[in-house]
């Protein structure tokens, strides 16, 4: 039975079924495309966020392997890609040696390995990019910041920069509603509820969700909205103040300007996600899993069985909510007091 087990777990990894094994690719009358050939197909196929993701990799994937065939490609070739774009990648601030980049690339060259298999090009025992061991992922070094780093942290975003106003509120937006990146930035003007203090997020998986903001936060982004040329249902939400849209590129002057003052910051390449992690912390600890969970939007089903039936609804969310911040919220359960 471990035998069985064993190689079930195995068959999990590669996103295969004992069917797939059984099943033999049909290339009858079809021409074994090469790597650059097919590439274009498979980005055709994926999800915008995986296109994100994975179009450098696929990219350096055609630059060096572009004129093999699919079935040309052996594990030592894949392997060579992840360490050259390991050695490559560039540094960045929160940068972990290129480990993520070389992670990046086995996933990367196994999404199109998946896609021949499916395509019956190959069979799933010859996929090469299965052959190759994605890197050991490192501890991860974030951790909830302590309310005096989080206060000195908003000092600085609203006392420095060219539009203190957009970084107060991108650090509230964060802290209240442990958001990711590109949840606030896909954020429209229809997708602010501000009667019953809402925000609805639109994530990573295109997992979607409202959100319990304050009522205060609720009115500041209406008015940030109006006052910079949000007009139409569809325009986005936050703006600079010429009435573009933001970008990443605020994200990443914002914790650049603020690691210049607060050299811990950039010592410990604290970012946005840093207060995800903080809030989320401060939730779990305060009111259980389920929220927790709720709140961080989490609809995986990874974990125990019984993660199944831990589950938490917009009222607990909003109550939480309520109780970090001190201010009542209308889906809230009840009415926070200051001693809570």
């Amino acid at each position: 039975m471990s035998r069985i087990a064993t190689a079930q777990q195995m068959l999990a990894h590669l996103g295969l079924t004992p069917a797939d094994l059984a099943t033999q690719p049909d290339t009858s009358g079809r021409t074994m495309p090469t790597v650059a050939e097919y590439l274009p197909r498979v980005a055709a196929a994926a999800s915008p966020g995986t296109r994100r993701t994975y179009g450098t990799y696929w990219n350096r994937m055609a630059s060096m392997l572009g004129q093999l065939r699919l079935d040309e490609v052996t594990a030592s070739d894949i392997e060579a890609l992840m360490r050259q774009v390991t050695a490559s990648a560039r540094s960045r601030r929160t940068g972990r040696q290129g480990r993520h980049a070389g992670e990046h690339v086995i996933a990367a060259a196994r999404a199109v390995y998946r896609r021949a298999i499916a395509d019956g090009y190959l069979a799933a025992a010859d996929s090469p990019a299965h052959r190759v061991v994605k890197p050991r992922r490192l501890p991860n070094p974030r951790r909830a910041l302590t309310p005096e780093e989080l206060q000195d942290i908003n000092v600085v975003a609203r006392t420095s920069g060219n539009d203190v106003v957009l970084d107060a509120l991108l650090l509230r937006l964060h802290t209240e509603t442990a958001c990711r990146r590109g949840g606030a930035l896909a954020l429209r003007l229809v997708d602010l509820d501000t009667r019953h203090c809402l925000v609805r997020l639109t994530e990573k998986g295109g997992t979607l969700r409202w959100q319990p903001i304050t009522p205060i936060l609720a009115v500041r982004l209406q008015e940030h909205a109006q006052a910079r040329g949000a007009v139409l249902p569809t325009d986005r939400l936050l703006r600079y103040r010429n009435g573009q849209p933001i970008s990443s590129r605020r994200y990443d002057h914002l914790w650049r300007r603020i690691g210049e003052r607060l050299p811990w910051v950039a010592a410990q390449g604290i970012s946005t996600h840093w207060l995800r992690h903080t809030t989320l912390t401060w939730v779990e600890r305060h009111f259980g899993y389920g929220v927790a969970r709720a709140y961080a939007g989490h609809t995986d089903r990874r974990g125990p069985a019984t993660t199944t039936y831990i589950k938490a609804d917009l009222h607990s969310v909003a109550t939480a909510l309520a109780a970090m911040t001190g201010q009542p919220h209308p889906l809230a359960a009840f009415t926070p007091t200051p001693d809570r």
